[in-house]
């Protein structure tokens, strides 16, 4: 394109210093008369010694008055294959230059930027406002890229899985707290809910209402006798189960005052399994442990002259839990019953206070099983066999608990007792492998129930996926490394209350400890899902009605004598042992 060219002689430059004085307001005491233009440097393309960095002078010699006034100084800078270049000139922002549109005029220092012109690379800067702005020149610094590292490439793409990960169990975990927060907080609104009913009772009369279990045995005689000083009137009748430790009988415990007796379950153990029967001995006779839902403890013995020592506890004539399901099929409404009661069992031997507020111990189980769950007239359920029971102590350390982590039933045993990794520093970690068994035996219960469609015939968790008597390694392989739980069908979904009980069922059977319910939260869970079926069964004029026996739990009086079986029946009330499953 055409630059304007000017060199000024020596007439001209006189010319140029009248004008500048013109431009002054008020010189040789007149107004301007006219708006004056730019005064730039301006100089043809010159050899340079500026090097493209930090600041430098044009060392143009000449000086002129840009043809408009809309035209302001520029400097352009170029770098040839040997040496550099300057160029100054007057030029108007609104028209190319060399290709590139000018965008730093309204500046009054002169810039340097670099341009991708018609004739090449090049650093253009332009001003105004002030005379030969474009004769001081300033370049700015062009940092260079830190050179390329394929290993650091190659690790952050290495660690970027990592990263991901992280934030996903970040994630995972505040989740849980959350979740586990949310749940903690309905628990604790429904027990002050409770605790508001019960307002007015003191924890004596507490006690007592928990007491009443509504077993086939008062044993008001037992509780009140001195056995201590001599035996109780017990005549063993029969033997209704055996163990490895003991063996449970049916017995007769006779009145003083009359022919009549009371039918009780002995539970006998040799002389050389003392510390058996003194560990279920000490947890029955923790006072607070009386619930409706635990068998119900009478007394303890020692009978030096058979050389045995007695566990005496009521006796529940329908058998063990998978007894009952052995011959029975359930319907939703007993399904309910037992679950329930199964879970509020578990939810006070866990608790570490009464619903009165008092303080209590807890304790775990630690062998919970269908074997080991007695099943009462009223079709609810209670615990027994707490020969492997564990009182969490505060005063308890770690060294105490040493020798405390793999026992139980292999069928039934927790991921993390299976491994032998439990956490014995947190005595919730107990609790937690007492509802991975008890998510078992809700398994248990929910195949036998009618409303899951077709029943099969009963089988214990995990059914033909192990052996019938499966060891600890048989297990680990089905539970730590094939990661295996008992099925649960499709079609069992499809009944909205069963799909829920399974829910709950796989929030307990978790792999990870810390993710399962409480049996707090399974007892209302049962509870609330028992409140929404009878709300949708009442609606339904199809509804089947739930039995009355489930509702109203039957009174069993003392008869006057009793017929003695003599075919003995395979009716397990306890065993301290670890069971005859292992």
């Amino acid at each position: 394109m055409d630059v304007p060219r000017r060199t000024l002689s020596l007439r001209g430059l006189v010319s140029v210093l009248f004008l500048a004085a013109l431009r002054e307001p008020g010189a040789a005491g007149m107004p301007p008369f006219f708006s004056m233009s730019q005064l730039c440097k301006f100089c043809d393309v010159e050899l340079t010694s500026c090097s493209g960095t930090g600041t430098c002078v044009s060392n143009c010699s000449i000086t002129s008055i840009c043809n408009d006034s809309h035209e302001v100084c520029v400097s352009i800078w170029r770098k040839n294959e040997t040496d550099f270049s300057l160029e100054t000139l007057c030029h108007n922002p609104s028209n190319p230059l060399y290709g590139v549109m000018l965008d730093d005029y309204n500046s009054s220092t002169c810039v340097m930027k670099t341009k991708n012109t018609t004739s090449g690379m090049a650093q253009i800067c332009s001003c105004k406002d002030v005379e030969e702005c474009n004769d001081q020149l300033l370049f700015i610094p062009v940092v260079d890229p830190p050179p390329f590292d394929p290993l650091l490439s190659v690790i952050l793409v290495s660690l970027l899985p990592l990263l991901t990960m992280g934030v996903v169990v970040a994630g995972m975990f505040y989740w849980y707290r959350a979740y586990r927060r949310r749940v903690s907080q309905e628990w604790e609104r429904s027990m002050k809910k409770r605790k508001t009913k019960a307002s007015g009772l003191d924890c004596d009369a507490c006690a007592i209402m928990m007491d009443d279990d509504g077993s086939d045995s008062s044993s008001t005689h037992a509780n009140h006798l001195n056995h201590n000083t001599e035996p109780l009137p017990i005549e063993l009748d029969m033997l209704v189960g055996k163990g490895r430790f003991a063996q449970v009988y049916k017995a007769k415990l006779k009145q003083t005052t009359s022919d009549q007796f009371e039918t009780v379950a002995v539970k006998i153990f040799p002389y050389e399994e003392y510390a058996s029967w003194k560990n279920e001995k000490d947890i029955f006779s923790y006072t607070d442990l009386r619930h409706e839902n635990i068998i119900h403890f009478l007394t303890a013995e020692e009978r030096k002259v058979e050389k045995q020592y007695w566990l005496i506890t009521a006796f529940h004539p329908r058998g063990n839990l998978q007894e009952h399901l052995t011959r029975h099929v359930i319907s939703w409404e007993e399904l309910q019953v037992l679950g329930l009661s199964l879970a509020r069992g578990v939810a006070h031997l866990h608790s570490d206070r009464l619903l009165c507020g008092r303080p209590k111990v807890a304790i775990v189980h630690r062998d919970l099983k269908s074997s080991n769950i007695l099943v009462k007239n009223d079709l609810t359920l209670c615990l027994c066999d707490f020969g492997l029971g564990l009182r969490l102590d505060s005063t308890l350390s770690v060294d105490d608990l040493a020798n405390s982590g793999q026992v139980g039933t292999a069928r039934y045993m927790a991921p993390e007792v299976l491994e032998a990794r439990l956490n014995l520093e947190n005595m919730e970690s107990f609790k937690q492998t007492d509802i991975y068994s008890m998510a078992l035996v809700l398994w248990e219960m929910t195949s036998r129930c009618e409303a899951v469609g077709e029943v099969k015939e009963y089988e214990p968790a995990y059914g033909s996926k192990v052996r019938e008597h499966p060891c600890v390694e048989s297990m680990k392989d089905s539970v730590l490394r094939d990661r295996g739980r008992p099925d649960i069908p499709d079609t069992w979904l499809r009944h909205q209350g069963v799909a829920q009980i399974c829910a709950t069922i796989m929030e307990c059977w978790d792999h990870d400890p810390e993710a399962r319910l409480t049996a707090h939260c399974v007892a209302e869970r049962i509870s609330e899902l028992e409140d929404e079926m009878d709300k949708l069964s009442s609606r339904s004029s199809s509804a089947e009605k739930i039995p009355a026996e489930l509702k109203i739990p039957m009174e069993v009086g003392i008869p006057g004598e009793e017929v003695k079986i003599s075919q003995i029946q395979d009716v397990s009330a306890a065993d301290s042992s670890v069971s005859d499953e292992k």
